[in-house]
């Protein structure tokens, strides 16, 4: 089976009326937890972004203080669950400056942490990645945003 294009989906959807495409929703939702996902914060958290991103960092938190720091391997792994699941977040937002915001935090909390970057070159290279994504999206921003995060970003710099 062949998946429809965006475009063809879009014109088939404007013409279904509203109550099958809420069925169409709550379909999509009850099969994959990323979809359901997707649909709560669209639902729910779009209106308030400063606040999705406040929970997001909260969150970001609470994985940092599970790390287990006996083992870099260890460490390495958790990062990379925690990035995975930030990036998941950025996905839903589709905002410059949420991705921004969440992967300065990131960086910003890998230092606080104390892990010790420069002993392992796989942390290192995705340490150095996140700072290379930050300043990718960075220069998509208005100026008077790169100025306010070039500041931030300046301080991550190993």
């Amino acid at each position: 089976m062949r998946s429809a294009s965006v475009h063809e989906l879009k014109q088939e959807l404007v013409t279904l009326p509203v109550e099958a495409l809420t069925d169409l929703c709550l379909r999509l939702a009850k099969y994959k937890k990323e979809n359901k996902e997707l649909l709560t914060y669209l639902l729910f958290e779009a209106h308030d972004e400063a606040g999705y991103v406040e929970s997001v960092k909260k969150e970001v938190d609470e994985q940092f203080a599970q790390v287990n720091y006996s083992n870099l391997y260890f460490v390495k792994k958790t990062l990379r669950k925690i990035l995975k699941n930030i990036n998941t977040h950025i996905r839903y937002t589709g905002s410059s400056q949420v991705t921004i915001d969440l992967l300065i935090y990131f960086c910003q909390s890998i230092k606080a942490s104390g892990i010790p970057i420069e002993k392992n070159p796989i942390i290192a290279n995705l340490y150095k990645g996140q700072l290379q994504k930050i300043n990718k999206t960075l220069s998509n921003l208005h100026e008077d945003l790169q100025y306010d995060y070039s500041k931030a970003v300046a301080a991550l710099e190993l």
